[in-house]
């Protein structure tokens, strides 16, 4: 296994645009500059895609209802997305960044992981890469960007994450463990806000608590994913850059914070779940053949249930009707249901694709 004292460790670096669709639009409409700005949705409806940092200073954020942003932000602006203009956008990012390497992991749009151990400009520093990085970005696009600089994956996109905007942070392996240690749980990419909660009930509140944990003790609680808890909370992870990573599927889940007894409560809550999935088809101009509906009783017994059609989908309606049909068709339980998940796979490229919208065909 991987230590953070290796004789010859890795030079990652991750990427990560700052407030991405909204920059774009403020750099793109001098009447946004300044201001606080939600990409997506409405004053009334709908789900925000991206804010703005000033409209984050009200605490507007990402799959927030819009609703529940103007009334956080009354001043806020809603803009349509442009998904067209990100995807040149991000192609430019992409071409600096082959520059350097040709191992790159696009994460979305707006970030990727970078391996510069050997790179083709055989520069030493890793940190001097990101620096020429970002400068070249903000010249090409009129963007800033911030960048993590670290030995591994789970470390890069912690420091990119420290000083943004606009910033640049390193953790060298002498500092990896260190700066895992006091960080809170909920901050570690890979736990979400449902198993930040569920470690929070065991006292684990830092990296320091989740190092205290065995590895039994992980595997038990946490199942398959233990193992690599164990490693991060060491400022441990393996994973490589995959360059070209073919993604197979494409999905959003929620845990909610009291129980859903009524169809009708469910449907209202995979709405935003629905909004999440289909923001990334537009985004990446990818679809799928198959939803699956992914279901979490209150006593934590899980199904899913999956339909496919022969061609991929074209339209967020056609996922909504596939999963409002899956659920119409799952037996009750008085004890509600605490997470509602939607996945699309089958992934293909819209390129490839007929334009109309494709209706699935049910039964299963």
């Amino acid at each position: 296994m991987e230590t953070s004292a290796c004789a010859r460790p890795r030079k990652i670096i991750h990427v990560d645009m700052d407030a991405f669709y909204a920059s774009v639009e403020q750099r793109d409409d001098l009447g946004l500059r300044g201001k606080p700005v939600a990409v997506g949705g409405s004053a009334e409806r709908g789900v925000v895609a991206a804010a703005s940092y000033e409209a984050r200073a009200f605490g507007v954020r990402s799959a927030m209802p819009s609703v529940t942003a103007k009334r956080r932000c009354p001043d806020l602006i809603f803009v349509k997305p442009r998904f067209d203009v990100y995807k040149a956008v991000s192609a430019q990012i992409r071409a600096i960044f082959a520059e350097h390497t040709d191992l790159i992991e696009p994460l979305s749009l707006d970030e990727a992981y970078l391996d510069v151990t050997a790179n083709k400009q055989a520069i030493a520093s890793a940190t001097t890469i990101a620096e020429i990085i970002r400068r070249r970005i903000r010249e090409t696009t009129g963007l800033t960007a911030s960048a993590g600089v670290s030995y591994n994956k789970f470390l890069a996109k912690l420091a990119s994450d420290h000083r943004k905007p606009d910033g640049l942070f390193v953790v060298t392996p002498a500092l990896g463990e260190s700066f895992v240690a006091n960080l809170p749980v909920g901050r570690f990419h890979g736990i979400g806000p449902a198993t930040a909660a569920r470690m929070e009930r065991l006292g684990i509140h830092t990296g320091v608590d989740l190092k205290a944990q065995s590895l039994a003790f992980l595997r038990e609680h946490f199942g398959k994913i233990g193992p690599y808890y164990f490693g991060i909370s060491r400022g441990i992870d393996e994973r490589p850059v995959r360059a070209n990573r073919i993604r197979k599927s494409v999905g959003a889940e929620n845990t909610f914070s009291a129980d859903l007894h009524s169809q009708d409560a469910m449907r209202e809550a995979l709405g935003p779940i629905l909004d999440k999935v289909w923001r990334h088809c537009e985004a990446t101009g990818t679809r799928g053949r198959t939803v699956t509906l992914k279901v979490k009783y209150a006593d934590f017994r899980q199904i899913t249930r999956a339909v496919s059609s022969p061609q991929p989908v074209t339209s967020r309606m056609s996922i909504e009707q596939a999963a409002f049909r899956l659920l119409g068709e799952l037996p009750a339980d008085p004890r509600g249901v605490r997470l509602l998940g939607v996945t699309l796979s089958g992934l293909t490229t819209e390129a490839l694709m007929r334009t109309d919208t494709i209706q699935f065909a049910l039964p299963l």
